[in-house]
């Protein structure tokens, strides 16, 4: 391991996973669809082999809709699956209840987001279990709509098929639909080494953000539908979002790009091990506090102020939280060294 001195005069940069490059792959995906002319609004051949290749990958027929951003995902699909009466379940610290405005009551005409507790930045089947219960049938609160899963959670944890399941399962057996948050879906898989099918339509998962940005994308994320009826209208709520392509194919370009070949799974299994890497090492150091299993590619600790700013001073970049908490986000082209200077840094200053 090298000392962390040595990395003092560079940047070594755990802020997020959206601060790195694009993968190579991707960009020359679209460098090659740029060439001669198409049908626009989706009726081209690269959006129609999308659906094509992303119904063999989920191991049955989908129907793909490529957007911007992650929140985009996020919010115009749970505003399609729920009234805007609706209650929808997740988890404290998600995503889409901490960090998106609250875009789902946005798009959902009043749609509300409704916290259910569980371990790590998990939403608990005995915990939807009870808030369901406490909804009741009346006219005063909003009604069960939708639960909403985040893969790999907010903390840096992953549900297990397991989890999925349970959760799936309590929403189902009181008519609600389930949607899953993957922005980190690639890295949650490389951890548990299941299939996409498993994960998601197979353990009763009706829709999936199916997150591109955060693994190597450029500026494309997708919506991915496995049960039809659980958002029809969805293509309206889609264009009335400004979130209908025009040059549809620039985006079915790295969608097809990006899960070609494994490239996805291999791209995240390498933030994987970076986080993995720092997630060993910290075993040496004192007076760590994890907030979460080191599951995917985040790491969250509790750390006094001065290790924190020891660190700033040696280059190295995260994000800080309230209550002494810093998050390192570890991204496909991280490398060994990036982990061995922070841990050197944290062994220092601690």
């Amino acid at each position: 391991m090298q000392d962390g001195s040595a990395f003092a005069s560079a940047t070594i940069d755990f802020r997020s996973d959206n601060t790195g490059r694009a993968a190579p792959e991707l960009v020359a995906a679209l460098a090659a669809a740029n060439e001669g002319t198409d049908a626009s609004y989706g009726g081209d051949q690269l959006t129609a082999r999308v659906q094509q290749r992303f119904s063999e990958l989920f191991e049955t027929k989908v129907a793909v809709y490529p957007v911007a951003t992650g929140t985009a995902a996020n919010a115009i699909a749970l505003a399609a699956m729920s009234p805007p009466w609706g209650a929808v379940y997740c988890a404290p610290e998600a995503h889409v209840t901490q960090s998106e405005a609250n875009a789902t009551g946005f798009f959902g005409g009043g749609a509300k987001l409704t916290a259910v507790a569980g371990a790590h930045g998990k939403l608990a089947a005995e915990a939807l279990a009870a808030a369901i219960a406490n909804a009741g049938t009346g006219t005063h609160k909003s009604q069960p709509a939708v639960v909403t899963m985040t893969q790999a959670t907010d903390l840096g944890a992953v549900y297990t098929l397991e989890e999925v399941r349970g959760v799936a399962k309590m929403a189902k057996a009181h008519g609600l639909k389930v949607h899953m948050d993957g922005a980190r879906f690639a890295n949650a898989l490389a951890r548990l080494g299941c299939s996409p099918a498993e994960l998601t339509w197979k353990s009763g998962v009706d829709a999936l953000s199916f997150g591109v940005t955060k693994n190597g994308g450029l500026l494309c994320d997708a919506i991915i539908v496995f049960t039809p009826d659980a958002a029809p209208a969805l293509p309206i709520h889609l264009r009335r979002a400004g979130q209908v392509w025009s040059k549809m194919r620039f985006a079915a370009a790295q969608l097809l790009a990006y899960v070609e070949d494994g490239l996805w799974l291999r791209m995240a299994a390498r933030a994987n091990a970076v986080a993995a890497r720092i997630a060993a090492g910290l075993g040496e150091l004192p007076r760590i506090e994890r907030l979460a299993p080191v599951e995917a590619n985040e790491v969250f600790l509790r750390l006094p102020g001065p290790v924190m700013d020891g660190l700033e001073r040696d280059g190295i970049r995260f994000f800080r939280r309230p209550g002494g908490v810093a998050r390192f986000v570890c991204r496909f082209d991280a490398g060994e060294d990036e982990a061995d200077a922070l841990l050197s840094s944290l062994r220092r200053h601690l």
